[in-house]
């Protein structure tokens, strides 16, 4: 029978699981019924470790502060063929900012964005739309190979897709944060991003999510 810790590493992982979306400490805490966050802190930490030491195409991923259970970079590409990639707005959004602005670093578009950056991130990463690389304490964002395929595009140079965008698709340049923009001269005139009509519908999104994320600790407050 398992003890009261490694029952809190199975619950924690179930909640991770079950949720499909990176978690902070104090969202897991409140997910599993409890009221002291150390505990819980424990047993993610005791969690990452382990995903860390075993043999799995999974791993516990720190995402801001939060926690996500995802797929592992090197087996994302094998997913792809069965990935929905239907997109609610926001990870339209999302996936524009970084199109246009790339590369763009993941903590420039939580300015743009807020916290559900991480969360989106994941997502686009999880589709094979987008792609991380470690830079300093954040990562740097850009589209993938496969995003220039689904969308069309006969190129996969930041150019030419911000022009298919522009000409093609008629997205206006979306802006970047004022301090940003004012130190960056070649960055487009701010305008505001439209809400793209025609949406489809908001698919489910594989939990093979997860880029890499900030490699910040967690935040017991979430």
């Amino acid at each position: 029978m398992p003890s009261k810790i490694d029952r809190l590493v199975f619950q924690a992982e179930a909640v991770l699981f079950a949720a499909g979306k990176p978690m902070s400490v104090k969202e897991l805490t409140a997910a599993l019924g409890l009221d002291d966050y150390r505990p819980v802190q424990r047993a993610v930490r005791t969690l990452e470790q382990t995903y860390a030491h075993r043999q799995s195409a999974l791993e516990v991923r720190r995402v801001g502060d939060r926690y996500a259970l995802q797929l592992q970079e090197q087996y994302v590409g094998n997913v792809q063929a069965v990935t929905p990639v239907e997109m609610a707005p926001r990870t339209l959004k999302a996936l524009t900012l970084v199109a246009y602005h790339q590369p763009i670093l993941q903590s420039v578009l939580v300015r743009m964005m807020g916290d559900v950056t991480y969360e989106e991130v994941q997502r686009l990463r999880g589709l094979g739309l987008v792609h991380t690389e470690p830079k300093g304490s954040t990562l740097e964002l850009s589209t993938t190979r496969r995003f220039a395929e689904y969308f069309g595009i006969a190129s996969t140079r930041p150019e030419e897709i911000r022009h298919f965008l522009e000409q093609k698709l008629g997205v206006p340049p979306p802006p970047l944060p004022s301090a940003l923009a004012e130190a960056t001269p070649e960055a487009p005139a701010p305008t505001e991003v439209p809400s793209p009509e025609g949406e489809a519908p908001v698919a489910p999104v594989p939990r093979a999510e997860g880029p890499e994320a900030d490699a910040a600790a967690p935040d017991p407050s979430g």
